[in-house]
């Protein structure tokens, strides 16, 4: 009987196992010390920067002053005295009404007053001698008011035969001709001052806290690359219910002309600056049921902190609480990082 057969057989396995130990042993050694279950990241140094609370939306060009001309009276136009697309001085005259039957009439009134008047000198001096009463002065007088006064119609009138410019401006198209007639309230042309421009836009209600007088907006008009640079000079009183905007207004230089009224405009407007703001990087902000939280790299372990946001970019974020300067926010890895895990830093970035 052989005796030796089950003694190589534990030698074997003893051997097998020694040699599977010695290898993990040696594995293990390979690794760096202080490295094992660490997740390696990215992290940043905070230093505060400067911010700007930007945003865009869409307005519309309107000229500084704009009037459509039109008749108070009706009449047969005998002269128009601008021509379309051109520029006029305030005060031009416009176009001009038939006035001859009102200017009859205005000869005879005024007949009619001189010798209203006369009879009331006479009838004031004979009052004061007493040799009439104050009733039949007082008759005399009142005929002399109500032809004045009737005077002053005709004369209101006929200064309606004529439209004037009430400002400097661009003319419109006409709408009428010499020889037709015109009732009141008939569209002669449109009169526009379009130096400066105005362009007119809407915010969020959330912004109508930092939407004020003064406020420099940036406008593009259209695909043209060029900028306008303008000035907010209103902004409305109450929000918008229906859309839950608030309007506002901006002046805008326009001595070339180049800015038409009516025209689509894109207006970016920087609603609040801040100097020195805790400004990080968008993805190194977590979303939570309760809030958002960042990592920051404390003695080589992540550390959970909770912020609340400010301004927000396209790249960037303003944290208002919970981080300080200098503190180290890490960038990566952080779906894999818990409050206390060990981090093994593999980047550091100071800016």
């Amino acid at each position: 009987m052989n005796h030796c057969a089950p003694l190589f057989t534990v030698i074997s396995i003893l051997g097998f196992l020694a040699t599977g130990c010695s290898g993990e042993k040696g594995q293990a050694g390979s690794r760096k010390p202080g490295s094992a279950g660490k997740v390696p990241v990215t992290a940043l140094v905070i230093k505060p920067q400067a911010i700007e609370n930007t945003i865009v939306t869409t307005g519309t060009l309107l000229a500084n002053e704009e009037v459509e001309l039109r008749p108070e009276i009706s009449g047969r136009v005998i002269g128009i005295y601008f021509q379309e697309g051109s520029r006029v001085n305030q005060g031009a005259l416009m176009l001009k009404l038939d006035d001859s039957e009102l200017k009859a009439q205005l000869k005879g009134k005024q007949a009619e007053e001189k010798l209203a008047s006369d009879e009331e000198t006479r009838r004031r001096t004979l009052f004061e001698n007493q040799s009439i009463s104050r009733e039949e002065y007082d008759r005399a007088a009142y005929a002399l008011k109500m032809i004045q006064s009737e005077r002053e119609v005709i004369e209101s009138r006929l200064a309606k035969t004529e439209i004037v410019a009430p400002f400097e401006g661009m003319v419109g198209l006409r709408y009428v001709s010499s020889g037709s007639n015109v009732s009141s309230n008939m569209l002669v042309t449109t009169l526009q001052d379009t130096d400066p421009m105005k362009v007119e836009f809407s915010v969020p209600e959330k912004y109508a806290k930092h939407l004020r007088p003064g406020m420099e907006v940036v406008l593009q008009v259209g695909d043209l690359p060029k900028k306008y640079r303008g000035t907010v000079f209103a902004v409305e009183s109450k929000i918008d219910i229906s859309t839950r905007t608030i309007k506002a207004r901006a002046r805008i230089s326009n001595p070339a002309r180049e800015l038409v009224p009516g025209s689509f405009a894109k207006v970016e407007l920087t609603l609040e600056k801040v100097a020195q703001a805790i400004v990080i990087p968008s993805q190194a902000v977590i979303p939570e049921m309760s809030g958002e939280k960042v990592f920051i790299c404390v003695n080589g372990k992540a550390q959970a902190i909770p912020v609340k946001v400010g301004i927000r970019t396209e790249s960037q974020v303003q944290i208002t609480e919970g981080l300080h300067p200098l503190d180290t926010l890490v960038l990566t890895g952080l779906l894999q990082l818990a409050d206390g895990s060990p981090v093994d830093l593999k980047n550091l970035q100071s800016e």
